[in-house]
């Protein structure tokens, strides 16, 4: 019989996201969670809910608030100072391809965490020169997997197909974590209830 699974829903932009990225495979070994690394695009999320941008470029107090949150959870969490990307948001759609696509990949998880670290400790862009060097460090053909998340419909739908079930789904934002009995918990200071649920109800 299969373990307790736990699907992590993120979009790369996602600042939380990262915070998320970079603790939960500890807290799910530690409770014998397996975790579904699940990318989806919150723009369109964020659009149908009458956004054009991030909710915290749109509310500037809010956002204050975030960036220096996020420099306290980082500290909080024994995590490299936080760095704020410039631009924010920043388009990970052709990571998040690559991710989504190959998705149940072993390299995968190191591939997502590589390119949230670099974007919210190192301010780099996720650039295709960051996705090619992230993937060629995982033993990957980072020019192949970039070139088919840029021409191939299949990579492209494949994307398109989780972010209409995150849509349908009602997730509002990113992180989020499912649970198999279909409990949702928003942001990653809820990733912990996530993983005990998923642990007792699986």
């Amino acid at each position: 019989m299969s373990g307790p699974k736990l699907t992590f829903w993120f979009d790369f932009a996602s600042t939380y996201s990262y915070l998320s990225a970079m603790r939960i495979e500890q807290l799910a070994s530690e409770n014998d969670v397996e975790i579904i690394w699940q990318p989806f695009l919150l723009g369109p999320i964020f659009k149908a809910q009458g956004y054009e941008t991030s909710p915290f470029n749109l509310f500037e107090i809010k956002g204050k608030n975030m960036w220096r949150d996020l420099e306290r959870q980082a500290e909080y969490y024994g995590l490299p100072a936080f760095t704020k990307p410039d631009p924010f948001p920043q388009n990970g759609l052709r990571a998040a391809r690559i991710a989504a696509y190959y998705g149940r990949e072993s390299w995968v998880p190191e591939f997502i965490k590589s390119i949230f670290f670099a974007q919210f400790t190192k301010a780099a862009l996720i650039s295709d020169e960051l996705i090619v060097s992230s993937l060629n460090d995982l033993g990957q053909d980072g020019d192949a997997l970039l070139h088919q998340a840029k021409s191939d419909q299949t990579v492209k739908d494949k994307l398109r197909q989780v972010t209409e079930e995150a849509r349908e789904m009602d997730l509002f934002g990113a992180p989020s974590f499912v649970t198999e009995d279909g409990e949702l918990f928003w942001g990653n200071d809820r990733l912990e209830q996530a993983i005990d649920w998923a642990k007792r109800n699986s």
